[in-house]
């Protein structure tokens, strides 16, 4: 399997203790990561309106990444002009694959944040109704936005948990996640805040395990690269997916297979089956990846090691890796 990939931005300090600054306080000079938990739509607009108005009287780029839904209230309730300088997004889109959504945030102050220029983001990821695989991955990736920005990097980064309509151990893997909690009266540094620990323990924690049979399990090795595209193409195909889709899942699963023969053991087993209205792949090899953003940068021309996981998640619904000492599994979903 891939060994660390470097990232475009510096790894954090994801253990430094949260000592927010004064809630009145606009300017911001490092990497902030809070929480914002809300309940009905008035709160969610008491928490952000203010919040992207400050952003903006400051001179701060603004992009606000939520879904359709909270980007039309956030957006009648802005005053026109403050509205058409902010930058949305819809979460829907960009976070379709969670995997996806740091490098849409390193764009964001790559091209906004340009000379050390503070910008602001609203981002939520998990909503309500979000399958339960995505809610994994998206507070995996949550965990690693703690890693993968630079605690120099001028970026105030605020996530709505809607308290109402998500589940509670949702809302506490959040305390978790998040350095910082906010909400309409109160904010104040978490508790449960885990850093690169926690990042840790969720990364090398096993996947949850099959409930029965696989359709197909298969030994492989470079000889039999071919065999296993013809296996991913033969299901998709046989699970109703599109003849482009079944490709794009078939090349992404070779790709991840060439990294477990080069990287592993120069073997995997491949697993392939239905679940909850997905076709899953699963490669399961020997090898440890030790880096946890491996497949959210994209590597250089010449850095074939996270080339694999990095197109995996261009090309599919949802990727994920964990790994730990007794190998590395990957599963790669694709919705039906």
């Amino acid at each position: 399997m891939p060994a660390d990939v470097t990232t475009a931005w510096a790894p954090a300090a994801a253990d430094q203790a949260a000592s927010p600054p004064s809630p009145a306080a606009k300017a911001h000079d490092g990497y902030r990561h809070e929480a914002f938990l809300w309940r009905g739509e008035d709160e969610f607009l008491a928490g952000t309106v203010p919040f992207v108005l400050d952003g903006l009287a400051g001179d701060q780029p603004v992009m606000v990444a939520v879904i359709q839904q909270r980007i039309d209230l956030l957006r009648a309730a802005l005053p026109t002009e403050g509205a058409k300088q902010v930058q949305f997004v819809d979460m829907a889109e960009i976070g379709h694959n969670p995997a996806r959504i740091i490098p849409a945030w390193r764009g964001f102050v790559e091209e906004r944040g340009t000379g050390g220029r503070p910008v602001r983001g609203i981002g939520e990821p998990i909503w309500s109704g979000r399958r339960a695989a995505e809610v994994t991955e998206c507070q995996m990736h949550e965990a690693l936005l703690n890693l993968a920005v630079d605690p120099h990097t001028p970026l105030w980064l605020l996530c709505p948990y809607d308290v109402e309509g998500l589940a509670p151990d949702v809302v506490t893997e959040a305390h978790r996640s998040h350095p910082a909690l906010v909400d309409v009266t109160d904010y104040r540094g978490s508790t449960l805040y885990g850093g690169s620990h926690h990042v840790e323990t969720v990364f090398e924690a096993p996947l949850p395990p099959l409930s029965a049979a696989p359709d197909s399990c298969r030994e492989f090795g470079s000889a039999a690269l071919v065999a296993v595209r013809e296996d991913v193409i033969s299901h998709a195909l046989g699970a109703g997916l599109p003849t482009e889709r079944s490709a794009d899942l078939a090349l992404a699963v070779h790709e991840v297979a060439v990294n477990s023969i080069q990287h592993g053991s120069g073997r995997g087993v491949l697993r392939i089956w239905r679940d909850a209205g997905a076709l899953v792949c699963e490669i399961r090899d020997s090898g440890r990846i030790t880096d946890p953003l491996i497949g959210r940068s994209m590597p250089s021309w010449d850095d074939e090691s996270g080339r694999g996981l990095w197109m995996a998640n261009q090309l599919c619904d949802l990727v994920q890796v964990r790994s730990g000492a007794d190998g590395t599994t990957i599963r790669i979903h694709t919705w039906l």
